[in-house]
């Protein structure tokens, strides 16, 4: 049996091949293919009210970075067992980057090989992997029952924001009836609406740091999962962006936070998902320990739309990690306006509610 036929039951695939549902456990996989160190649990203010999504079941992909070259590479090998062609690397190369017809070939073998592979023996690989890596909490790495959810300590350390507070900046709203704050009836924000899973706090801050530093790339489905609610009920059809990066701090990186977060969100939504029509065009000091108006003047102008023709009469969901002033995204909502664009707003995983947490 060949590598391609071992490794999917050994990391549960499905018929649907690499792009399906995977039950492995690990969320803690950097892009170097390592395992990094779990960061400890911290603890943030106890949840005044809970969003709309517990710790539920859910399934990741962790493996995927792992054995995706490996899998790739076998299917491209030719019969005789030599060495890839220029051709057979090319076409991998269109694989890990998910473009093009080449991955329906190599799915549809996948999914042969599946099929002839009895339920049984499906059933028990997952049972043993279950075992052997079990799912984790986020916050924590406690065992837990599912990937990419909280145990009930982390998920009780955080303060849930969901739809509620503000209509138009989701800021919570405590002892009053009115629908809007005092910021935005005195000076209107630049976008409709803006909405944030979290409030920014130490466990929330942390989550985000792992992601946008540590190289956690998994954390962002996780993320992804519990932002998914705050979509506008009703809502036809909209675009899904990311807040951009300027392209010397995207080299430095080697990926956009916000870009990882927002293809999950467009991929449950159900929209599309467009992360180079926004650029940012000017670079810009990292705007920690700035005031509200220092941000506001770091980003004016450093935004522009690249074809506006793909913004005009849009709705526009923006995706940040975190959001502090809101002067990114307001920055962010002027080139899309001045671009066309019918209506912008924004959806993040945590949001700074108390002033002095935006020096941090």
């Amino acid at each position: 049996m060949c590598l391609a036929e071992i490794v999917p039951v050994l990391i549960g695939r499905d018929a649907s091949g690499l792009g399906s549902k995977s039950l492995a456990r690990i969320d803690d996989v950097n892009l170097g293919g390592k395992f990094a160190k779990t960061f400890p649990p911290q603890r943030g203010r106890a949840a005044d009210q809970q969003g709309p999504v517990g710790p539920g079941r859910h399934r990741a992909q962790p493996f995927k970075a792992i054995v995706e070259g490996a899998i790739q590479k076998e299917h491209l090998r030719s019969d005789s067992g030599g060495a890839v062609s220029p051709e057979g690397s090319k076409l991998a190369v269109e694989q890990v980057a998910g473009h093009g017809g080449a991955c329906a070939g190599t799915r549809a073998a996948r999914q042969e090989v599946m099929a002839a592979i009895p339920k049984p023996i499906r059933i028990l690989a997952k049972t043993l992997l279950d075992f052997a890596l079990p799912p984790r909490c986020a916050g924590c790495a406690e065992v837990i029952e599912e990937v990419g959810a909280f145990c009930p300590e982390c998920w009780g350390g955080m303060e849930w924001l969901g739809n509620s507070g503000c209509q138009t900046c989701g800021l919570p709203l405590a002892a009053t009836e009115a629908e809007s704050c005092g910021r935005c009836l005195a000076d209107p924000p630049g976008l409709e609406r803006m909405r944030a899973a979290v409030a920014y706090g130490d466990l929330s801050r942390s989550i985000a740091l792992r992601l946008k530093y540590g190289r956690k790339v998994a954390l962002a489905r996780t993320m992804a999962r519990y932002m998914a609610s705050l979509n506008e009920p009703g809502r036809g059809d909209a675009l899904v962006m990311p807040v951009p990066l300027h392209r010397r701090r995207l080299w430095s990186r080697g990926f956009n936070q916000s870009g990882l977060v927002a293809r999950e969100l467009a991929k449950g939504w159900g929209y599309p998902f467009e992360a180079s029509l926004l650029r940012r065009t000017k670079p810009t000091q990292p705007l920690k320990g700035m005031s509200h108006s220092q941000r506001r003047k770091a980003v004016s102008g450093a935004f522009a739309v690249v074809e506006p023709d793909k913004i005009k009469d849009r709705e526009i969901i923006l995706v940040d990690d975190v959001l502090t002033s809101g002067s990114t995204a307001e920055a962010c909502a002027r080139a899309l306006r001045k671009a066309g664009a019918a209506r912008v707003e924004l959806v993040c995983w945590a949001r700074v509610v108390r002033p002095a947490h935006l020096m941090r």
